[in-house]
């Protein structure tokens, strides 16, 4: 893994050049960091435009897209129910299946949604409300391309929030210190950084107050009565602070921290595992210089050289939803109700269930994915997804390998376009691709490959190609992107 202190390039809009030049590999690095993937069709059409237009012209289509209509329970009650849990459970999966398909349709909203679903993490099994669950989802769609203060103050008051971190129970008569916590720690100054437990005491009073619940699923309303109309000292300030007024005192006394840690996270999780401190610092410095608008700090960071140079490409794990969903859209697959379905439920076997983080940390990032368990279970998984495909429609399998590879009977050279297409890097040596050539091969003899008489339009194509899919997925390589 690089040591990015050690890279040359930084935040300067990325040109193509002989150095860096717009190629294969970083059109795959672009989609499927900022998105789950492109087929060979998209890959081509990419390769003819130019990396600043094609980036904004994506953002620009993101943040104009419409929000996640709202389903028919998005404001029910439990009142509303006539059968709580087979109907919550039914409202979920639909929601996960809409959620699911927009990372097909529209995967930088999504891939940003589940940045956001990571950094401010509730979880659906806790306060079990899908109408719950769609106003959270439907608030990380709205503004995680604005103004990062009105994000988290909004985010503090949403129902999921409200309930998940205790703020509910939060009264000037009984303070509960929960989100107070969690506010500095995990959204916006990081652990033990800028604060002390005397101001977590008094930033819990100045949150007090929203605890207006009336039954589950119902909105949850702000109750003067139960506010702490007290004096506190926060980050050695003393005032009669309010929930509003706390929010803007983190942004006046801490806002350095806040942006550092904020692109910290942003850079970690879109760029490199490994942070590069004076980059960061950099980046910081500029959001602030924004206003803390988050939409700059993307193309700042998604435009810039650093996100394309070679030695960040190919470093981090997949996520399980990024392994899943980056293979089927790689491979082509169309995202029916059953796939998506299949897709999701091997992720959550995996760890990565959506709307329900593991911890209020989050879901583990980067290496902490692959366990001796986790990896043989991403295997069979992937595997079966593969021989899925082909069982429901073979000849499907070789017009995927015609797509990608070419329509030829150089074995070799298929073999060796058809591994890269899916691996960041490629292999290492020479001796990998003739292994993988020999399992591609299969059964056919020898002597038909060396006549010319094999080819892509034999019938033994499509169970050839599901063969090769299989040892790619057990590569190491194909874990990374």
């Amino acid at each position: 893994m690089p040591n990015d202190c050690f890279l040359r390039t930084g935040l300067e809009v990325y040109s193509p050049s002989g150095d860096m030049p717009w190629n294969v590999q970083r059109v795959k690095h672009l989609y499927r960091r900022l998105g789950f993937g492109i087929n060979a069709k998209g890959l081509e059409l990419a390769l003819l435009r130019e990396p600043e237009e094609l980036i904004n012209e994506w953002i620009n289509q993101a943040v104009s897209a419409p929000l996640t209509p709202r389903p028919i329970w998005g404001d029910w009650a439990l009142g509303d129910y006539s059968d709580f849990q087979s109907q919550l459970a039914s409202q979920v999966l639909e929601y996960g299946l809409n959620f699911a398909e927009d990372m097909f349709q529209n995967p930088l909203r999504a891939k940003l949604n589940l940045f956001w679903q990571n950094h401010f993490v509730t979880r659906l099994e806790q306060y079990a409300c899908s109408s719950w669950m769609h106003q959270y989802h439907r608030l990380l769609e709205q503004y995680q391309w604005g103004h990062f203060p009105t994000f988290l103050k909004e985010m503090g008051k949403t129902p999921a929030m409200l309930v998940f971190l205790n703020g509910v129970q939060n009264t000037r008569f009984e303070p509960n210190e929960n989100y107070a916590r969690e506010l500095f720690e995990l959204f916006t100054l990081g652990r033990d950084q800028g604060y002390t437990q005397l101001d977590i005491v008094n930033a819990a009073k100045a949150l007090t107050g929203w605890n207006g619940f009336t039954q589950l699923c119902a909105p949850i309303g702000f109750i003067p009565f139960l506010h702490d109309p007290g004096t506190k000292t926060i980050f050695n300030r003393t005032g009669n602070f309010t929930y509003e007024a706390l929010h803007d005192l983190i942004f006046e006394e801490r806002g350095q921290e806040v942006a550092r840690f904020i692109c910290g996270k942003l850079y970690t999780h879109f760029v490199s595992p490994t942070p590069d401190a004076s980059l960061i610092e950099e980046l910081a410095e500029f959001w602030r210089e924004q206003n803390f608008e988050l939409l700059p700090l993307y193309r700042k960071l998604f435009l810039s050289e650093r996100f394309f140079d070679e030695e960040v490409i190919g470093v981090q794990v997949k996520s399980p939803i990024d392994y899943f969903v980056t293979f089927a859209s790689e491979l082509g697959l169309l995202p029916d109700n059953q796939k998506l379905t299949a897709l999701l439920f091997q992720a959550s076997e995996l760890g990565q269930t959506l709307f329900n983080p593991p911890t209020v940390a989050g879901w583990p990032k980067d290496r902490q994915w692959i366990t001796s368990s986790f990896l043989s279970q991403r295997w069979v998984a992937m595997e079966l997804l593969a021989f899925n495909e082909f069982i429901s429609d073979p000849a499907s399998l070789r017009d995927k390998l015609v797509e990608i590879s070419g329509d030829g009977n150089n074995a070799e050279e298929i073999v060796l376009s058809f591994v890269d297409f899916f691996l960041s890097r490629g292999l290492h040596n020479s001796l990998a691709y003739d292994s993988l050539t020999a399992y591609f091969k299969w059964e056919v003899p020898e002597n038909y490959f060396e006549d010319g008489s094999w080819n892509t339009q034999w019938e033994t194509v499509p169970a050839q190609t599901l063969v090769l899919l299989q040892k790619i997925i057990r590569l190491p390589e194909f874990q990374l992107f």
